[in-house]
């Protein structure tokens, strides 16, 4: 026990260390802060691109959600390859416009495309509301992993504590720098430990992934296929679909995209990241062996299952390295989202209300916002029970709500949707969003005689429809009288 707690430690330290030093000899400006000047390449997007989804949900949640509701779990392999498939064409155009315009945040994105403040403060509040729940799942990822793998010893309201001091040091120092150099660590460790973990539990406990599958369908038969309601083959579907489309709509994964330092590095890791997604194979082996295992973990307790698992089968230090790599994975994103809402309010909030023009101003209120979202994230973490997933989702069903105005602000042509149309698009897609989990209405409370793969379809569906419907009709309503203001206000000549 005490050999596993000295490993976490020396994987803290270590963190610490890298994250800090890497801030040393640089002048922290809010565009080296938050988006390293732009001179990241291949390697460094690809840890900070891995490292923003490659978290405690692969360490926990994959292995939670198998354990918990079996094959739907494969929504998250499906929808991250063609996530990354999909940056092929749309982080290019962004990086060359964010570029030009010295562009940090996906705020500022909207509000110059769009020529509104409004615009981009808005998008500001959405960004740093569908952020949250994934800070939250961290710090609660945190708090399990460090709890079970220190047997006990350590609360996991402690370890969240002590995880969310340190992630907050280390990014008010270093910024996206200390959380590209801890990524290598991070990464190499994890791929190693899940592979592992893999591999060697079925054929601990089974003898082979053919035995493990064939108790498991002997068992439980219907945890290897997909239901016929509910979590059926439509909402996988439709899930996939949603959560593509909103992937790169995350404010973090957006910063971080916007630290290449040309668009080859998207072209190369557009090869790269879908490779990597095969580690969630491994994930899934784990969840399915825990199944029979390690039986009776009801609710969100099933994000329990691969620590619970290795705890019973490895010695104490083995446990200590688990625990160690399973820190990393929630330290890397919450600090890219950290950095990402402190930036998003200072320059998109705090600047156009204080009117205040000095960088170095709104750098250290970024600095200082971090800090307090951090607190608010624990108290929320704390206060809350979600499964990981069920976190997931709901913060993909938010920032989705920005997809249908960036990206019609990226057609060649001129944009058949404007400043007003984009706005009210997206406040009434996050108020349906909001209604429909407040509510928990799903298409089939909604329109009960519609047949079953029509109602198990993901109810983001329904807000992305109405966003979809009030951006173009409100974009066309208010067109003709926005083109007689300009008119009115230009001179005759």
């Amino acid at each position: 026990m005490i050999s596993a707690m000295l490993i976490m430690l020396a994987f803290l330290i270590a963190a610490i260390f890298l994250a800090i030093q890497s801030g040393w000899g640089k002048k922290m400006n809010l565009e080296q802060w938050a988006v390293g000047g732009r001179g990241f390449g291949t390697v460094f997007v690809f840890l900070l691109l891995a490292g923003e989804f490659f978290t405690t949900f692969t360490f926990l949640g994959g292995s939670g959600m198998i354990y918990q509701v079996g094959s739907p779990a494969y929504y998250v392999l499906m929808y991250l390859t063609l996530a990354y498939v999909f940056s092929y064409y749309l982080l290019p155009p962004i990086w060359r416009y964010a570029k030009e315009h010295r562009i940090v945040s996906i705020s500022d994105f909207f509000r110059s495309k769009y020529e509104s403040s409004l615009l981009g403060m808005l998008v500001a509040v959405v960004g740093m509301v569908g952020s949250v729940p994934i800070v939250v799942l961290q710090l609660k990822g945190l708090g399990i992993i460090v709890s079970e793998t220190s047997y006990g010893m350590i609360s996991p309201t402690l370890a969240m504590w002590i995880g969310t001091i340190v992630v907050t040091v280390y990014v008010m120092i270093s910024g996206i720098h200390g959380a590209a150099r801890t990524a290598i660590i991070k990464d190499i460790t994890i791929v190693m430990i899940v592979v592992f973990l893999g591999i060697y539990l079925p054929y601990h406990y089974y003898d082979g992934f053919k035995p493990m599958f064939e108790a498991i369908q002997a068992t439980k038969p219907g945890h290897l296929t997909l239901p016929d309601k509910g979590q059926s083959l439509s909402w996988v579907i439709s899930t996939v679909l949603l959560t593509v489309v909103g992937f790169y709509m995350q404010p973090g994964l957006f910063a971080a995209a916007l630290s290449a330092k040309s668009v080859k590095v998207f072209r190369r890791n557009t090869i790269i990241m879908p490779l990597y997604t095969l580690m969630l194979v491994f994930v899934f082996l784990v969840g399915y062996t825990a199944i029979l295992q390690v039986p009776g973990l009801k609710g969100a307790e099933g994000d329990l299952a691969l620590l619970r698992l290795s705890i019973q089968t490895f010695d104490p230090w083995f446990i200590g390295v688990i625990g160690g790599v399973g820190l990393l994975t929630a330290l890397v994103p919450t600090s890219v989202f950290l950095l990402t809402i402190g930036t998003l309010f200072a320059k998109n909030i705090y600047q156009p209300l204080a009117k205040s023009s000095s960088e170095e101003h709104i750098a250290k209120v970024a600095k200082v916002t971090v800090p307090v979202v951090a607190l608010i994230s624990l108290y929320f973490v704390i206060n809350g029970g979600n499964a990981l997933y069920a976190l997931l989702l709901m913060s993909f069903s938010l920032i989705t709500q920005l997809f249908p105005a960036l990206l019609c602000s990226l057609l060649p042509n001129n944009n058949p949707v404007n400043k007003y149309g984009a706005a009210w698009g997206i406040l009434c897609g996050v108020a349906t969003v909001a209604y429909l989990t407040i509510s928990k209405t799903t298409i089939g409370t909604l329109f009960p005689d519609l047949p079953q793969a029509v109602k198990d379809l993901n109810t983001g569906f329904i807000a992305l429809f109405v966003n979809l419907l009030i951006t173009f009709v409100v974009s066309a309503l208010t067109r003709n009288s926005v083109a007689k203001k300009e008119t009115i206000s230009s001179p005759n000549y």
